[in-house]
């Protein structure tokens, strides 16, 4: 069966473009014009690679992977009009596997997409989050406190893993929506609250490491 390539750019030119090219490659390929959709297919877990540009709407390339890798560790080559070293230090940072800056030769991609699902992408498999006694293994979905493993819906899972991902950092409550609920409404204003209140009575005596940041959103706490 033909490797499935999922193509994001918000520019319709490329994405017929990289398709063409995918294609004749030997690749299956699907498309999404912004970050929320590229989330919502990743998530079916129906693709082998993402091929995923920086500027969108709705939710940008580094929102969309930073969403993508609380629950995935397809391999990703991120797409950008900007070259400058913190756009590419930071797509690193999030897991990226390639970047490409734009204008850029469609063959040469094609190449970078071969190389790249040739090692099976980054080696993200063994890596952990979380501190001390709270381990969050994204890659199996599987939390375990104390050596304990602990039940969670997908949800709460993918909150847990965002926050202890970004240890110290003010997540707020816009960018949690958009991340774990992409492109869903939520059923209420309270939705999110009431998910945080789950995942802190599900990690226990790590619960008050969950901090809520008022009229922001939250921050998971190492230390």
């Amino acid at each position: 069966m033909a490797q499935r390539i999922l193509i994001v750019d918000d520019e319709e030119k490329i994405r017929t473009l990289l398709s063409k090219y995918a294609r004749h490659a030997g690749y299956e390929s699907v498309e999404a014009g912004d970050g929320r959709t590229a989330v919502e297919i990743c998530r079916a877990g129906n693709v082998d690679m993402v091929i995923l540009d920086v500027m969108m709407p709705v939710l940008d390339g580094h929102e969309a992977l930073r969403a993508i890798r609380t629950f995935s560790d397809v391999p990703v080559l991120m797409l950008s009009a900007r070259g400058e070293e913190y756009d590419k230090v930071r797509g690193f940072k999030l897991g990226v596997d390639d970047y490409v800056v734009k204008p850029f030769s469609p063959k040469e991609l094609m190449l970078r997409v071969a190389a790249i699902l040739k090692r099976g992408g980054g080696d993200r498999s063994r890596e952990t989050l979380g501190v001390a006694g709270l381990v969050v293994d994204p890659a199996a979905r599987r939390v375990t406190v104390d050596g304990r493993e602990v039940d969670m819906t997908p949800k709460e899972f993918d909150l847990l893993a965002l926050l202890t991902a970004r240890p110290g950092e003010a997540i707020t409550r816009q960018e949690l929506l958009d991340a774990v609920w992409a492109g869903e409404q939520p059923g209420s204003d309270r939705t999110l609250d009431t998910h945080i209140k789950q995942v802190r009575r599900a990690v226990g005596p790590y619960a008050q490491r969950i901090v809520t940041l008022r009229g922001v959103g939250y921050r998971f706490e190492e230390k």
